[in-house]
């Protein structure tokens, strides 16, 4: 573990010391994990969550039904600032009073109502959740800074929030149960899809360094996440082995996101061409769809960056190189559980090599890769967490 990541780490567990030491519901003040409101969202028999999941395309075995709430919860912003943030918890309905729990980080979303605890048109995200919790576990699904009901724009795949803000999920997802006279086991079964996944394993490594006092990581199976940054996404956005589209969006999400934390620019002409400067950051204001984004943007990153920012994203230096630090190494530790990477050779969108880069960095013989394939980037999640299910029951039966 380099410098910055060893810091970052202890100013998580001195964090998390001083969090849950008291609730304002015995007078004490707000603390990091405090719930602000929960919101019943969806209670169901085994009989309507197996419909339920089937209308979304979801066909794994279903063993209870659900009862899923959206917490708002309080957390720390990118400066370490007081702030607030939603996620989805779903338990399960079973007579188990001790829940073994499954945290899944969620893909790219630029709107925040598509969040999974504020979703209503009931996305992959949310169902992917309660499919967890209809196998018998705990689920929880943090909607991550700025997304559903966040205050503010989401800092796109910003480790140190994506940590803090699953986190602090886990405290308040371990209120709620206690709420429901249920406790969960402290073991966390950490999965998740495309930026879900690098949030999935910073997270993991969180639980592994003790950021986290109660909770630990019992196993890890993210799915197409763009671990490598510098030396794979970045370059192939460039050319072309990204979808050109999906480049675009990931280039003009991520510099308008790191801006607000590392000022990249001063004016977005700087980073962007005209006539795209002038819309640009207000294109990610969690309003607009991914279709408006994209079809308001140039064709190709060449014609979205000016050539300085094409020359950084070809070689981050200064600031750009210490976004870009917050974003990757995510996999530049050594986990001591069970690991499953999960990515497919014909994905556009996060390419291979990402996860090929990941496995070479965790120096771990507790992890493995498994290559889904001649499928495009939502194809991977399609196959992979129905596996990453039967992999959690087989190893880490529900209780």
């Amino acid at each position: 573990m380099d410098g910055p990541k060893r810091c970052l780490v202890a100013v998580l567990v001195l964090a998390s010391a001083l969090a849950g030491c008291g609730s304002p519901e015995h007078g004490t003040p707000p603390e990091r994990g405090d719930i602000v409101s929960t919101t019943p969202l969806l209670g169901l028999p085994a009989e309507q969550t197996a419909v339920l999941l089937s209308d979304g395309g979801i066909n794994t075995p279903v063993r209870n039904g659900v009862d899923a709430f959206r917490v708002d919860y309080r957390t720390i912003g990118p400066q370490g600032e007081p702030t607030t943030a939603s996620g989805l918890v779903v338990l399960p309905r079973s007579d188990s009073r001790r829940l073994r729990v499954v945290g899944y980080e969620h893909g790219t979303m630029v709107l925040k109502s598509d969040a999974p605890s504020v979703d209503t048109r009931n996305l992959p995200d949310r169902l992917r959740t309660v499919m967890f919790a209809a196998a018998g576990y705990a689920a929880i699904a943090p909607d991550y800074l700025g997304l559903g009901n966040g205050p503010g724009r989401h800092p796109y795949t910003h480790a140190p929030s994506e940590i803090s803000a699953s986190a602090d999920l886990l405290r308040a997802a371990a209120a709620l149960a206690a709420r429901h006279h249920r406790e969960l086991d402290p073991n966390v079964l950490v999965t998740g899809f495309s930026q879900g996944g690098q949030a999935a394993m910073a997270l993991a490594e969180a639980l592994q360094a003790g950021a986290v006092p109660g909770f630990g990581v019992a196993a890890l199976a993210p799915v197409s996440g763009p671990f490598d940054l510098r030396q794979v996404q970045l370059p192939a956005a460039l050319d072309g082995r990204v979808t050109p589209g999906a480049g675009v969006l990931f280039l003009a999400y991520w510099i308008t996101s790191m801006n607000r934390i590392h000022h990249l620019y001063d004016n977005p002409a700087e980073a962007f061409q005209q006539p795209y400067a002038d819309r640009v950051e207000q294109l990610f204001d969690g309003t607009h769809s991914e279709i408006t984004i994209v079809t308001a943007l140039a064709i190709t990153p060449a014609g979205l960056l000016t050539p300085r920012f094409l020359a950084w994203a070809a070689d981050p230096t200064g600031a750009a190189a210490k976004a870009l630090a917050d974003s990757e190494d995510t996999c530049d530790w050594t986990p001591r559980v069970p690991v499953r990477l999960y990515a497919a050779t014909g994905d556009r969108a996060v390419p291979y090599a990402n996860a090929e880069h990941c496995l070479q960095a965790l120096h771990s013989d507790t992890a493995t890769l498994h290559n889904l394939g001649d499928l495009d980037h939502s194809g991977t999640a399609r196959v992979a967490l129905p596996e990453i299910l039967s992999w959690f029951q087989q190893q880490f039966a529900p209780s």
